[in-house]
């Protein structure tokens, strides 16, 4: 394996379910590792360093810099103001720049989807959705900030959806729900125009191995990647992995109600433009460029029934689920009627 000793690598907003395999990984190829978040951690590593702070804030940004990086890998969430105000900041104090965006950028006319697939951005003729910084604009716009600009030392990444610890989805239902409610024999609310679908899931693992090989990769600068799986399956298909593995049933609506369900009456709304701009667009990837750069093949890479698995064996006894948002009462709510 590659020996990086020396080389210091920054993981803004590390914690997470990405953040949790890559930080190990690029520690045990020799980077010294400081990882900064919202969250508090204690590191068990020497390789690893874990700093709570608001790295959003520009003055701490500013002062973590000081320690010069030789790469950053950029996990944060900004608005696309946010991003304008701190691109600069982040790309003249670091090497390599890793910026995450998402596969949602692009629409559903290709398939499969490509690093030139066509975008949400330049095909959308929805003004309302077009107005807004949703989250699949949002990460298209900042794209743009970094093609435009002058600087040389950046990468886009794109995953797919991506499942780790703690965090496994279902069409657009999240942990919370999903395994909370498996564990509690009670059935899922899923919209059927989603179920014949193909979706697209990767064990965090994975991106982690794919993420740690472009970081100081000359040849992936001014380059962007899906980092992702080929493997996909319909929504009804994983539905049924959850269902084997932890006993997981759902009943089919239609999409009005479901988004009912999630709190949203409008289908202007983020949680509709989730649903109808990405988990109802069939999400097949080419994911040759990632795999060419890396070394990797597909078939090293986990399959998905066998990865759920995985991870949902080893979720600790008594896990707490954050709320969700009265998500599982409407749901409960939802499913009396059914019965009456």
């Amino acid at each position: 394996m590659q020996k990086n000793n020396g080389k210091k690598v920054l993981v803004l907003g590390g914690t997470g379910a990405m953040g949790v395999y890559l930080v190990p990984q690029l520690a045990q190829m020799g980077y010294d590792v400081h990882v900064v978040s919202l969250d508090k951690k204690e590191s068990t590593s020497p390789n690893i360093s874990y700093f709570q702070a608001d790295a959003k804030d520009c003055d701490t940004l500013r002062a973590i810099l000081r320690n010069n990086y030789d790469a950053i890998v950029d996990f944060m969430l900004y608005s696309t103001i946010q991003f304008l105000d701190r691109y600069r900041i982040l790309l003249s104090n670091t090497n390599h720049y890793i910026y995450l965006s998402s596969y949602r950028v692009f629409a559903g006319s290709d398939t499969p989807i490509n690093e030139e697939s066509a975008q949400l951005l330049d095909i959308s003729d929805n003004k309302r959705f077009l107005a807004t910084d949703d989250y699949s604009l949002a990460k298209a716009r900042q794209e743009d900030i970094l093609e435009n600009s002058s600087f040389l030392n950046w990468t886009i990444v794109r995953p797919a959806i991506t499942y780790s610890k703690l965090r496994y989805q279902l069409v657009t239902l999240e942990a919370n729900t999903v395994v909370a409610r498996a564990l509690k024999k009670r059935p899922v609310v899923l919209p059927r125009e989603a179920l014949s679908v193909q979706g697209t899931m990767t064990w965090a693992g994975d991106v982690a191995k794919m993420l740690s090989r472009l970081v100081l990769n000359p040849a992936a600068c001014r380059q962007a990647y899906i980092v992702s799986t080929s493997e996909h399956r319909t929504w009804e298909e994983i539905a049924g992995y959850y269902r084997d593995i932890i006993g997981l049933e759902y009943i089919a609506t239609d999409m009005e109600t479901y988004l009912k369900i999630l709190g949203s009456d409008d289908m202007e709304s983020p949680k509709a433009y989730q649903l109808r701009y990405d988990r109802c667009f069939n999400r097949i990837i080419d994911n040759s460029k990632i795999l060419r750069i890396t070394g990797l093949s597909q078939s090293e890479l986990m399959p998905l029934r066998d990865g759920l698995a995985k991870e949902l064996a080893a979720l600790p006894e008594n896990t707490l689920w954050s709320g969700d948002g009265g998500v599982g009462e409407r749901m409960d709510a939802f499913l009396q009627t059914l019965r009456s």
